[in-house]
């Protein structure tokens, strides 16, 4: 399974990033994780763009249609999600291969719910398959805690493991129904 995690965050220090980092070294064998590092610079949205894509945005865009599923950590900006996951999104908004993308909202700050149900709405607006199973809080914030802080604490590290598994459940559980419903693919 191929998985795109976008963090929502432009620091060095992001926590939101630093989680990324730590779910792609706890996957098992099987799960890849590519970390998309190009956030900061794709263009800002604008309609008149899409009948010529920037060469950022139409990397962006075959990165999201490659993988199977998206994990998005985004932190909470005045009680939203911060512009530049927003500004990403909106740039799949009339991209077609991400309709019913299935998509996975970490979230590492118990204090962040304004926008993680922010987030959550936009996806389900862009008709995005969220696995809620999988999408979790992981409470970081705080906490002072690198991704080898991250793996070595119990706690993240089950709850990181257990998202996967979930994840992985979930998937499988997809393919099955897809291969039920379309038994020629």
């Amino acid at each position: 399974m191929k998985i795109l995690a976008i963090s929502g965050s432009l620091r060095a220090a992001s926590i939101n990033s630093a989680l990324l980092r730590t779910v792609r070294q706890l996957a098992p064998a099987g799960i890849e994780i590519d970390l998309f590092q190009g956030l900061g610079e794709l263009p800002l949205f604008n309609p008149d763009l899409e009948a010529n894509i920037p060469a950022t945005v139409e990397d962006f865009q075959r990165k999201v249609a490659a993988a199977d599923a998206l994990l998005i950590a985004s932190p909470e900006y005045a009680h939203g999600v911060t512009g530049s996951i927003k500004n990403a999104l909106d740039w799949l908004v009339s991209y077609e291969p991400f309709v019913s993308k299935t998509v996975v909202v970490l979230n590492a700050s118990a204090r962040a719910q304004h926008a993680d149900a922010s987030l959550r709405e936009t996806l389900r607006t862009m008709s995005a398959n969220i696995i809620e199973s999988a999408s979790v809080c992981i409470p970081l914030l705080g906490k002072d805690v690198d991704e080898y802080g991250m793996i070595r604490s119990q706690s993240s590290a089950e709850a990181i493991v257990k998202m996967l598994a979930n994840l992985n459940e979930a998937m499988t559980l997809l393919q099955t129904s897809e291969q039920a419903v379309f038994p020629l693919r």
